[in-house]
């Protein structure tokens, strides 16, 4: 097969920033908030000190040397002042410049994507209008890495020609995210279970949410929260309440303001299980038993110790919708979805064990109960590890799956597998040498020897594969799709 190497490359770009909290001598992750604290309580004592004069003057310094980074800065500042109002003296009246001005001391600016931009995942966009003979409209998502290694979504959008060539639409300067909302409401019996597959005992687990109803809201686990701590509890089930306040956290909803540019967007880390990062996203265009779209996305919440497997859902690219994932077989990372029910069934792949790759069948997309092994690693590029890498594409002769393997010296090469149409627990086919490796300039970076994809996308009888490049940049790569498909029928 000729495997075509595409000219065109993303890397990390540090100029797009976001303003995220801050405070002096405080890691303050993406969940962090304010606590009392002396150094705290001097910046702002400070603050309140300056006249009326400085702080304006100070104020203007501020806006204009960073308005032109961010199109809602005095937003931004001014819920900065309300999170750190609790703070000040309730009998104090404050000034709107001075409360920006305070804003301002406790924020920063944070470079998203200023250490990597990689693992990409390639859908077709909602919208294919004003396109040219044989061209396609993609959206492309990327895991995005800054300071801290906290990695969040960001995308970007582009075309693609006739015969797979793809070019990228300008990317803004600015970047947006939206104050969460959490989930309307809560099934008690499903939180109970999903409590217990994050470790929490059965009686600590009871004893959290015993006075919830069976439908309940936020609102109300916090109440619970605070009446547990009012009361003589065990330490167990002091910290499964804590543990129930950020489950119910892992489940929210964002949404972006009317006309923003996709490249603007980004899904940063917002719950407590996702504090250390949100991670490789594999975005699927999922067709309904009646036609409806709607694209899935499974990515994994990690919180430093504890890995979460989400779900978002998306129809616009403006409203997502993130919920967590359930069920005993929702384990470990590489979750990928079914561009369609088969059989009455959504189906996903899998890598619960982290070595080979499972297939499992769920009436519901939230609720996983079982899977069964369906590849192993077979050849010596592939022997420490097989994933996938990304969602199964329909083709006519089979599902077409990307995989990743692991070999010697942990180098991560690309391979291909072809699973049935009707019963995809049969492996048609599977290539016995890799369909990509690293190239000589792309053995070095963050992680040196690796390619790897969250999802590739099939047009005009083109594949197109994006790929990060030693999990520092992505590039491009194409293959006729029937080329690919012959040589996996042959194996």
């Amino acid at each position: 097969m000729k495997v075509r190497r595409q000219t065109l490359e993303l890397r990390p770009d540090p100029r797009r920033v976001l303003l995220r909290p801050f405070m002096a001598s405080v890691i303050v992750k993406p969940t962090g908030s304010a606590k009392a604290s002396g150094r705290l309580l001097d910046v702002m004592a400070r603050v309140l000190l300056l006249d009326d004069a400085a702080v304006e003057a100070t104020l203007d310094g501020v806006l204009q040397e960073f308005h032109e980074r961010h199109t809602d800065i005095r937003t931004i500042f001014r819920e900065r002042f309300e999170k750190m109002a609790p703070l000040l003296p309730a009998d104090r009246e404050i000034s709107r410049s001075r409360q920006l001005l305070i804003g301002a001391y406790f924020t920063n600016e944070y470079s998203l994507e200023s250490s990597a931009l990689f693992n990409p995942s390639m859908v077709q966009a909602p919208d294919q209008s004003g396109l040219g003979p044989g061209e396609t409209r993609f959206i492309l998502s990327l895991r995005a890495t800054g300071e801290g290694h906290i990695s969040s979504v960001t995308f970007r959008s582009g075309v693609a020609d006739s015969d797979g060539t793809v070019r990228l639409d300008p990317v803004s300067r600015f970047v947006h995210s939206p104050r969460p909302e959490p989930a309307a409401q809560y099934e008690l019996a499903l939180f109970r279970r999903k409590l217990l597959e994050m470790g929490v005992g059965r009686d600590a687990a009871d004893g959290a949410t015993a006075d919830l109803p069976d439908a309940f809201e936020m609102k109300d686990l916090v109440a619970q929260a605070g009446r547990l701590r009012q009361r003589d509890v065990s330490t167990e089930i002091m910290r499964a309440s804590q543990h129930a306040l950020q489950l119910a956290e892992a489940n929210y909803t964002v949404c972006f303001k009317e006309g923003l540019d996709v490249s603007e967007k980004v899904l940063f880390p917002y719950s407590p299980l996702e504090s250390n990062g949100i991670e490789d996203a594999r975005f699927v265009r999922f067709t309904g038993d009646n036609g409806e779209i709607i694209y899935y996305a499974t990515y994994t919440a990690y919180n430093g110790i504890v890995v979460l497997p989400q779900l978002v859902e998306t129809r616009d690219f403006r409203e997502f919708r993130v919920s967590t994932l359930n069920g005993p077989a929702i384990r470990n990372k590489g979750l990928a979805l079914f561009p369609r029910r088969i059989n009455g069934l959504y189906a996903m792949l899998g890598r619960q064990d982290g070595e080979n790759i499972h297939l499992m069948f769920s009436d519901h997309p939230y609720f996983w109960h079982e899977s069964n092994i369906i590849m192993r690693p077979a050849e010596p590029w592939e022997f420490t590890q097989l994933g996938n890498c990304g969602s199964p594409i329909e083709t006519e002769a089979g599902w077409l799956v990307l995989t990743h393997g692991v070999g010697p010296v942990r180098k991560y090469c690309i391979g291909a597998a072809l699973l049935d149409l009707d019963d995809p627990s049969r492996v048609i086919g599977r290539l016995r040498e890799p369909l990509l490796g690293p190239a000589s300039d792309e053995r070095d970076g963050y992680v040196p020897n690796v390619v790897y994809s969250c999802g590739s996308m099939v047009h005009n009888g083109v594949l197109i594969l994006p790929y990060a490049v030693s999990d520092t940049a992505t590039r491009f790569v194409s293959v006729s799709l029937q080329e690919l498909l012959d040589a996996l029928r042959a194996s």
